[in-house]
């Protein structure tokens, strides 16, 4: 197996150079074409004295030319650090100080620093890939550093090696049992893990990535489809949520011909689950679940004839996971129940310059999660909330996605959030908050009958707020903090 993504890229130059390796909205490149653009932009790279070790700050595109600059730092040993595309210029210079990166590469005006590029500097430029032999990166170097917020609201740079890539590629080519003809279409962001490992497995299975700028854009989404035979997908589930309602079904015409399709980063509705499911019956719906900071650790495919709620299957690959109880580590075993565990060689390594944070969040063999499961009796692992989130009503445990499951079937509502308050009588009961449909209002008094007939009564919320927006990430995750601050405000 390859030690870095970049060596797969190459080896495949070298094998099969005339594959389609990458295509976004204006660029193909075979994997010859491929290897010669990062070599080309590696050489510019050393001639703007980036070296081994590092940083390389880069605002994201959905384009071959991003992902040709990110191997082509990783070619020098260098570190890669992306950031969304459209962030703002003062997070970019934060970012960058932190880093101490050697250049920054944005479309951006960023005044007041140094060595800043945009991408028509790499892409106009006339140098030409020499013969030189670069020397591949070693496996044990660090590759990148995603930084992420998550739904804490705090800020950590997640950092991951070569060994890391290639074990996270691994376990996506295992999981979804990928082809040698793989041809997958990604819109996921390119500066996200998601996005990013769907790419890194392609590559390392010498496969096709078709980049899409974004779902929103329908007719380019089918025609990619059609003019490159797309047989596989990497959505996010809000991104398919959008999907599914703009193309009104006309997904179901590709049933023969998507052999899967990647979903998580977030929860997928039940409802939406239920639409894809019937407009694809012969495809793998494959839910990843996994963090920035382990990612890819467990698979499950809900389109089976017994389809279980919350549920994320079995360890990926490369993953050996444990319930953590108490003091305790218990093996994925039926009836155990914990906090879930992840070892293997696609954790990271640390959060950037924060030892504090890293000694809580891993050790030398654990990645610990914050998300409580139990394992049913045929080893599958069913996820029950996350620690903090579930509602524990007076010794009962209520998860907040049934509540707003139940509630988002409400005509009215458009979407909604669940968080635990303190309750002196109860110890804890459910908060509710709500977001209608343009141009309506909730009549609590009907809600609450609604809720009723539904859910048991000690599920119900205690409080209802209606409000404007609930908070998500960009993947579709409930920032429940925003919500928590929300009820403190209100106090």
């Amino acid at each position: 197996m390859f030690s870095s993504v970049v060596e797969a890229v190459f080896y495949y130059s070298d094998t099969k150079p005339c594959a389609l390796a990458l295509a976004d909205d204006t660029k193909e490149v075979s994997y010859f074409q491929y290897k010669e653009l990062i070599k080309k932009y590696a050489e510019m790279l050393k001639m703007l004295n980036v070296k081994a070790g590092s940083a390389v700050v880069i605002e994201a595109e959905q384009t071959v030319d991003y992902l040709a600059l990110e191997l082509a730092v990783q070619l020098l040993g260098a570190v890669f650090v992306p950031l969304e595309h459209n962030c703002s210029v003062g997070r970019i210079k934060e970012i960058a100080i932190l880093t101490n990166a050697d250049i920054i590469i944005t479309n951006q005006t960023v005044e007041d620093t140094a060595n800043v590029y945009d991408f028509q500097y790499f892409i106009n430029n006339e140098t030409v890939a020499s013969e030189y032999e670069f020397t591949m990166p070693d496996i044990n170097s660090v590759s990148e550093i995603l930084f992420s917020t998550g739904t804490t609201g705090k800020e950590k740079g997640i950092v991951l090696t070569h060994k890391n890539d290639i074990a996270l590629a691994e376990n996506v080519i295992n999981g979804v049992k990928m082809e040698g003809d793989n041809i997958e279409l990604i819109p996921s962001p390119l500066n996200h893990s998601h996005g990013l490992r769907r790419y890194y497995a392609n590559m390392v299975n010498g496969s096709t990535v078709i980049i899409l700028g974004s779902v929103m854009n329908i007719k380019r989404f089918f025609f990619c489809l059609d003019e490159y035979k797309v047989n596989s997908m990497d959505v996010v589930p809000a991104a398919m949520a959008v999907l599914l309602k703009l193309t009104k079904g006309k997904l179901s015409l590709y049933k023969d011909q998507i052999r899967y399709i990647q979903l998580g980063a977030a929860p997928m509705s039940d409802d939406d689950k239920s639409k894809l499911v019937s407009l694809l019956p012969n495809t793998h719906l494959y839910n990843f679940y996994g963090s920035t900071e382990s990612g890819c650790t467990f698979i499950y495919d809900f389109n089976s004839k017994n389809s279980k709620k919350n549920c994320i299957g079995k360890p990926t690959f490369n993953t050996v996971a444990v319930l953590i109880n108490g003091e305790k580590s218990n093996p994925l075993s039926p009836g155990n129940e914990g906090l879930l565990a992840t070892s293997g060689n696609m954790n990271m390594s640390e959060y950037y310059k924060d030892p504090a944070e890293t000694s809580v969040a891993m050790d030398d063999v654990f990645v610990y999660s914050n998300d409580v499961a139990t394992v049913d009796e045929d080893g599958d692992v069913i996820l029950l909330g996350r620690k903090g989130d579930i509602i524990n009503v007076g010794g009962k445990k209520v998860a907040p996605d049934e509540i707003e499951t139940v509630a988002k079937r409400f005509s009215v509502v458009a979407d909604c959030g669940c968080i635990p308050v303190e309750d002196a009588g109860r110890g804890q009961v459910p908060c509710l908050f709500v977001e209608t449909e343009k141009g309506n209002t909730l009549d609590v008094t009907e809600f609450r009958k609604y809720l009723l007939s539904e859910l048991e009564p000690f599920k119900v919320p205690a409080i209802i707020k209606e409000i404007d927006k609930i908070p998500r990430s960009f993947n579709g995750k409930i920032l429940r903090k925003e919500l928590h601050l929300l009820v403190n405000s209100n106090k």
